[in-house]
């Protein structure tokens, strides 16, 4: 993965008390050093087993990458942050699901106050075109920011975090849908089985690796590509040939939870996403309908794209 030299910025913890949350919602912003204009993009991390990867303090491949193309990069640490070290007992863990939309809501609706808070930011940011990307645990944040309603396994009470502001959103390896949750991680995670993909009718982008398996959650393949399969249009699939979980490395730099390290797949990713949102946000960007062009029937693409209206 050839790295950007367009110098970037990060400025870390930007700290905010939230109404309800456990504690202070910490947030970390890249951005480039120069430039305005600059579009945003909210990016949730996962759950996963590392200390600090599932927090701000991770997924440095793609806040840097996003930062250096020209955008507002926002990574907040979720309450299921190992880093965090709340305790099991309390509602809603280890996950803390509807916590992690609401953080998202929380953070477009303080979205001047966490710019003016960065030194040299103020007066740089376009806030109208803001975009979502979540990965793993992530990525069903991002599912109910696009529609998908969860049924609350302890409470019964169904919850919808629709999030209509956002004008692109991205899925990466989130769970599928609850027939297809068949390993012992649905003993764990009840609530992983209680998503109904029929109600995310918001435009996104699911972003899956056929080698994405683990049979602790599913023996099902191309299980985490449900959110494509079972939603309504219009949404895309980029299906990434060889990705395992965590698509060559994109939760930290040379991470040991990367199975299928592949710096090259990382950029293709990166690449192949801001493809994505950049023709969201401007419909006369044709960046999307080139990337279908160059991997959709083409020998030696990296992967390939579906799309439904």
């Amino acid at each position: 993965m050839k790295q950007s030299q367009t110098p970037i910025i990060s400025f870390s913890p930007v700290v905010l008390p939230v109404a309800g949350r456990h504690v202070d919602l910490e947030i970390k912003v890249s951005a480039p050093a120069t430039g305005n204009n600059l579009p945003v993009i909210l990016l949730s991390h996962g759950h996963g087993p590392s200390n600090f990867l599932s927090s701000y303090k991770g997924y440095g491949p793609m806040a840097d990458y996003f930062s250096a193309e020209g955008f507002v990069v926002i990574q907040p640490t979720h309450q299921n942050s190992k880093a965090l070290a709340l305790s099991p007992s309390l509602p809603e863990a280890p996950l803390f699901w509807s916590s992690r939309p609401a953080d998202m809501t929380f953070i477009l609706d303080h979205l001047d106050e966490i710019v003016d808070t960065v030194p040299g930011l103020t007066g740089r940011v376009d806030k109208t075109n803001v975009a979502v990307v979540g990965h793993s645990m992530g990525g069903q944040t991002v599912s109910m920011l696009a529609g998908m309603e969860v049924t609350d396994p302890v409470t019964g009470k169904i919850v919808n975090a629709a999030e209509p502001r956002l004008k692109a959103r991205v899925i990466m390896g989130a769970p599928g849908g609850p027939e297809g949750f068949t390993g012992a991680a649905r003993q764990h995670y009840p609530v992983l089985a209680a998503g109904d993909f029929s109600t995310m009718t918001l435009p996104a982008l699911i972003v899956n690796g056929d080698k994405d398996v683990n049979l602790m959650f599913s023996d099902v393949d191309n299980w985490r590509a449900d959110a494509y399969y079972q939603s309504p249009g219009p949404k895309d699939l980029l299906t990434v040939f060889g990705a395992e979980h965590i698509f060559g490395g994109i939760s930290g730099y040379d991470a040991r939870e990367t199975s299928d390290e592949n710096p090259e797949r990382v950029a293709f990713v990166c690449e192949t996403i801001l493809a994505y949102i950049r023709s969201n946000f401007d419909p006369n960007d044709q960046s999307w309908e080139q990337a279908k062009k160059s991997l959709n029937g083409v020998e030696g693409a990296l992967g390939s794209i579906e799309s439904k209206s």
